[in-house]
């Protein structure tokens, strides 16, 4: 049985089957965890989240940001839409309901049983512990397997007012922040305080407070190896006790399976589906 942490899909489905074949992925033995984003501005989407719903067991996932704005643009939100979107195809289905129920009901964490490794899209603030964002990451999750899912997508999703966290944070700032962290987070400081402007690679950006959230010494949750995806400008990267796979397969860059028992990379080279990449992208 293995392990392998795949990148942010983004609605690339074709490459996602071409890895899966050259790992030989075998369902009935193996795990295929993916970092969130599995839809959203490749032409894919609709069948990128049926592929892997229908991967029952032999798949996990988290959300990341582009998941809630499906979730958003389900029940209406506009201000999240935009004309790169291509979350129609699912909205339009015959099995949209089906669909949304699963997908808004996924974790924003995942940790593994019988190794130190954690998964999630974005990153773990560096004052919490893993123990604590598996506390936060299921608060969340509670909301979202509720029917107070669709008053927090519709009024309280995003936003970058609640940028500091504090253990008494209470009510939709507090879940706010969670969400925040776990599907936003690339820079931050070492109490946690999000930068979400900047989404440029490390060498690139220079402040004498926000570093990228892993890299801050006092970092809490060193004691696992921590799997993300979100930063496709980051590329592949392992250091500081995380991996980073977001690989840029929008962007004609690769899609990328970590194994997480061997340490080794499998990539497959992708056609570029958004084309020029905005400096804004996320």
């Amino acid at each position: 049985m293995a392990t392998y942490v795949i990148g942010d899909l983004q609605g690339c489905l074709d490459p996602l089957i071409e890895l899966l074949a050259q790992i030989q992925f075998d369902p009935a033995h193996d795990q295929a965890w993916f970092v969130g984003d599995i839809v959203n501005r490749g032409p894919q989407s609709l069948e990128c989240l049926r592929y892997v719903k229908n991967m029952g067991d032999a798949a996990k996932t988290v959300l990341g940001n582009h998941d809630f704005h499906l979730l958003a643009s389900y029940l209406g939100v506009e201000k999240y839409r935009a004309k790169s979107d291509t979350l129609d195809p699912i909205l339009e289905a015959d099995d949209a309901d089906e669909l949304i129920d699963w997908f808004r009901q996924q974790p924003l964490m995942i940790q593994d049983a019988l190794h130190p490794w954690v998964m999630v899209h974005a990153g773990i603030p560096p004052q919490w512990t893993i123990s604590e964002a598996a506390v936060y990451a299921q608060e969340l999750q509670d909301v979202m397997c509720s029917p107070r899912w669709e008053a927090f997508i519709r009024d309280h999703l995003f936003g970058s007012k609640t940028r500091t966290w504090h253990p008494t944070l209470t009510g939709w700032e507090r879940y706010r922040y969670i969400v925040n962290a776990f599907a936003r987070m690339r820079y931050c400081d070492a109490k946690g305080k999000l930068e979400f402007k900047t989404k440029s690679h490390p060498q690139h950006f220079n402040h004498p407070e926000y570093l990228p959230w892993f890299a801050h010494p006092n970092r809490r949750n060193k004691d696992h190896q921590i799997f993300f995806g979100h930063w496709s400008t980051l590329g592949a990267m392992d250091a500081y006790q995380v991996h980073a796979t977001d690989t840029g397969c929008l962007w004609g860059g690769e899609l990328t399976a970590y194994c997480a028992d061997t340490q080794i990379r499998h990539s497959v080279r992708c056609p570029c589906y958004a084309d020029p990449k905005p400096a804004s992208s996320s």
